[in-house]
C-alpha cells in the first residue's frame, strides 16, 4: 500500500501521466487481489482506481458499499462528494461537503469550487455568491467567479450571473464576459416582466449595464432605452 500512496502523492504536483497510470495500476492490483477484494481497504483501492480513470459510476458502487463505515470521515466525504457531483447528484454532494469539519478541506480550492457549483445547481446561488465574497482575490477566486457566472447563466439565475460577469469584465475586459453580462441582464429583465423577480432589480440592471466597458455599444444603449421606457410606463423608479 505504501508504494501506491507514494505515487498518488507525486501525481498531485506536478500531475504526470506516468505516475497517474502507475497509481491506477497498483490500486487495481491491490483492490482486485483475492485477499483484499472483499475488504474495506480493497474496495477503497478499487474506488481510487476508477476515480483516477474518471469512471465515476464505478467509483460510486465501491464507495456506497463502505459509506456506513465512514460517515464522519472528512477525507471520505470529500471524495464521495466529488463523485456525487461528477455524476450530477448535486443535492447529495452538497450534503456530503457540508458534513466536512476540517478547515484544511474547507479552504481547499477543489472543495470550494465543487460546493459553489452544487449551490448553483441546487438553486441556491446566493450561497455560492457569499462563498466567493469570503475569498481573497486570487486566481482561485477568479475561477470560482467563472463557475458562478457560467452555471448561474445556464440555470437561468440571471441576477447572480450578471453580477459575476460584471466583476469578470472589470477584472479582464474579455468581450465574452461583456456578452455574458449583457445576456444575463436581458434574461433578468425578462424574469422581472414575468413577475419572477422584483421590479426593484431594474435599477441594479441598469447600473450593471452602465458599468460596462462597452456602454457605448448600440446594443447596450438599446437595452437601456427599452428598460427605461418600460419602467416609466409601469411607474418603476430607476
Amino acid at each position: 500500500m505504501k508504494f501506491v500512496d507514494v505515487h498518488v502523492a507525486v501525481i498531485v504536483s506536478p500531475l504526470k501521466r506516468d505516475h497517474l497510470k502507475i497509481a491506477q495500476q497498483y490500486f487495481q492490483l491491490v483492490g482486485g487481489s483475492a485477499s483484499e477484494c472483499d475488504t474495506i481497504p480493497g474496495r477503497q483501492c478499487m474506488a481510487s482506481c476508477f476515480f483516477l480513470l474518471k469512471q465515476f459510476q464505478d467509483v460510486l458502487i465501491y464507495l456506497q458499499s463502505i459509506k456506513n463505515y465512514f460517515y464522519s470521515d472528512d477525507s471520505f466525504n470529500f471524495n464521495y462528494g466529488q463523485v456525487k457531483a461528477a455524476v450530477g447528484n448535486y443535492k447529495e454532494a452538497e450534503e456530503l461537503f457540508l458534513l466536512i469539519q476540517s478547515e484544511k478541506y474547507k479552504n481547499d480550492y477543489v472543495y470550494l469550487s465543487w460546493l459553489a457549483k452544487c449551490y448553483v445547481m441546487n438553486r441556491k446561488p446566493r450561497l455560492a455568491w457569499e462563498l466567493y465574497l469570503k475569498m481573497e482575490t486570487s486566481s482561485e477566486s477568479y475561477s470560482i467567479l467563472q463557475i458562478i457566472a457560467n452555471d448561474c447563466y445556464k440555470m437561468g439565475q440571471f441576477y447572480y450571473a450578471a453580477k459575476a460577469f460584471d466583476i469578470l469584465e472589470r477584472l479582464d475586459g474579455t468581450p465574452e464576459f461583456f456578452e455574458g453580462k449583457k445576456g444575463a441582464c436581458v434574461g433578468l429583465f425578462q424574469l422581472i416582466l414575468a413577475g419572477h423577480e422584483p421590479r426593484e432589480m431594474l435599477r441594479e440592471v441598469l447600473g450593471l449595464l452602465r458599468n460596462s466597458s462597452s456602454q457605448s455599444n448600440p446594443q447596450v444603449e438599446y437595452i437601456t432605452r427599452v428598460i427605461r421606457k418600460w419602467a416609466k410606463e409601469n411607474r418603476v423608479g430607476v
